[in-house]
């Protein structure tokens, strides 16, 4: 372990980059009435559990609206690390060690908010965070929704020919038998992660051995247009307001 204050509270960290392809200053496109980024932002500010909520971000335009919404922004993230590629392993190190050299601290317990995924509950995010605590073997948090299918019932082209996943599968044409055959499959929704910053900076990894499972109902994630409209409808249909 590095020689640094760990102080018993929880961070949030929400990484937005300006160079979004998909969706161009997708970070910022108007969701109801409010940048996309606002209501990470929000979540994190209204979980109790939470003390800092920091935006990671490379582009000034990002940094104003953020503080606009009460985020702390300690730095702009460099561009190397804010590419399309970049991994969040990198954007995290920057972050801590960032706070090593100009406070001499990190957090015990750090939570990461993607904007991609805006509607949450922040008493929900409160009880991520407290089952982790709770958990001395656990080496990080990760939420997940249940999917309706399993990966073994997906299906890959072989050429034009269509053909499973899992070719050591003994039984013939697996891919067709009931979804009661299979365990149940769940896909990470980016609600909630919570890593053990002084694991993250002893073995530069994030999630560890140990993960912790955090099961929330299904979240729509913004990747696409289509995405973005189908939560834009959805919204209407709710009355979400921050």
């Amino acid at each position: 372990m590095i020689s640094v204050k760990i102080v018993n509270e929880v961070w949030a960290v929400i990484p937005a980059r300006g160079g979004s392809k998909g969706i161009p200053k997708k970070n910022l496109i108007d969701l109801n009435g409010f940048p996309l980024i606002a209501y990470s932002i929000m979540s994190g500010i209204n979980c109790n559990e939470i003390t800092r909520t920091i935006v990671s971000t490379d582009s000034y335009e990002i940094a104003n609206v953020a503080k606009k919404y009460g985020a702390d922004i300690p730095f702009l993230r460099p561009n190397e690390i804010s590419t399309d590629t970049s991994q969040d392993i990198y954007f995290i190190l920057h972050l801590l060690n960032w706070y090593i050299e100009n406070e001499g601290i990190i957090p015990k317990y750090l939570v990461n908010l993607r904007p991609t995924t805006p509607l949450r509950n922040p008493g929900k995010l409160c009880e991520a965070i407290n089952l982790i605590k709770n958990d001395k073997d656990a080496t990080s948090l990760r939420s997940v929704h249940e999917l309706s299918e399993p990966p073994q019932k997906m299906m890959k082209f072989n050429g034009k020919y269509l053909d499973g996943f899992f070719p050591d599968d003994p039984r013939p044409e697996y891919y067709n038998l009931p979804r009661q055959f299979f365990p149940k499959a769940y896909h990470p929704n980016g609600y909630i992660d919570i890593y053990l910053p002084n694991l993250v900076l002893d073995n530069y990894s994030l999630y560890g051995d140990k993960v912790l499972g955090y099961i929330t109902e299904y979240v729509e994630e913004i990747d696409t247009i289509q995405n973005y409209e189908n939560l834009k409808y959805h919204l209407k249909q709710i009355k979400y307001d921050l």
